[in-house]
């Protein structure tokens, strides 16, 4: 009984690791080999059909992302600061995942640390438009920040922005950015080293954010993210959005997955409220 009960024990581990990897890859860009895009028949309304391991694309019943409204918000006093601990320095990749652009680091990027759960920082990517849509309003882009704690479950830290001045980190990866497209357009390379770069930087304050149980907004859309949108829209330029474009494949330009339905979810929201 004890050596059948080790065995399935390990059984039960090799398959969370699997898992892991699985989902590790998709949001690193491998979408588990099978190809997607967000229009036509590789599509979002399709994504479900496109693989057996994408089945929660089209049943799963707390998907993301969502449209936010604001005033059906509840204000949960108990919800604490997200605790952002970016390193000063971390060597990094940038990446032209085909379906988006981003940043993957390595083991000491940092952490967000959420009431007392420790997340490590793994990669970041960008979406144009927006994915999440706060009292309708679809903004010009949004910045995934992907953490993986030990448990196999995911905090993505969500980051919107509206048309207007460039953002900075933007500004600095802009060469980067366009070397990438030139690789990737004569079919040399689909990543380029940054070297070393400043994660204290990415370091943004929560002084108020969205916080609900959700999805990969990818395939194969595994219901294991805690979502954190901040509440406060930062600015990018019509260039850079332009530039984040650049490099993906036809049916990404534009790499939103639709809203999807509550389902009963509540979206909690914490602020700082003023003395």
């Amino acid at each position: 009984m004890a050596a059948g009960g080790g065995i399935s024990v390990w059984i039960i581990n090799v398959c969370a690791v699997v898992l892991l990897l699985n989902v590790f890859a998709t949001a690193s860009g491998d979408a588990l080999g099978v190809k997607f895009g967000y229009t036509g028949p590789v599509g979002p309304n399709r994504w479900g059909s496109l693989s057996p391991t994408f089945s929660a694309c089209s049943s799963g019943k707390s998907q993301s992302p969502i449209n936010i409204i604001s005033d059906n918000c509840a204000v949960n006093k108990k919800l604490k600061p997200l605790i952002m601990q970016y390193n000063h320095t971390e060597v990094a990749t940038l990446v032209d995942n085909g379906f988006n652009v981003g940043i993957k680091y390595g083991d000491n990027a940092g952490s967000l640390i959420v009431d007392g759960k420790t997340y490590n920082f793994k990669q970041m990517h960008w979406h144009s438009p927006s994915e999440h849509i706060i009292d309708g309003t679809q903004y010009a882009a949004e910045l995934h920040l992907v953490h993986f704690a030990d448990d196999n479950t995911i905090a993505v830290l969500a980051i919107l922005f509206h048309l207007g001045h460039p953002d900075p980190l933007m500004t600095k990866l802009q060469n980067k950015l366009n070397e990438l497209a030139r690789d990737v357009a004569t079919q040399k390379e689909t990543q380029v080293q940054l070297g070393t770069i400043d994660t204290h930087e990415i370091r943004k304050h929560s002084h108020k954010y969205y916080t609900y149980t959700g999805s990969l907004t990818t395939p194969p859309c595994s219901e294991i993210v805690s979502w954190y949108i901040l509440g406060k829209v930062r600015s990018i330029s019509r260039e850079q959005v332009e530039a984040l474009r650049a490099p993906l494949v036809s049916t990404c330009k534009r790499n939103a997955r639709p809203v999807q339905p509550l389902n009963g979810r509540q979206i909690q929201m914490y602020e700082v409220q003023a003395n």
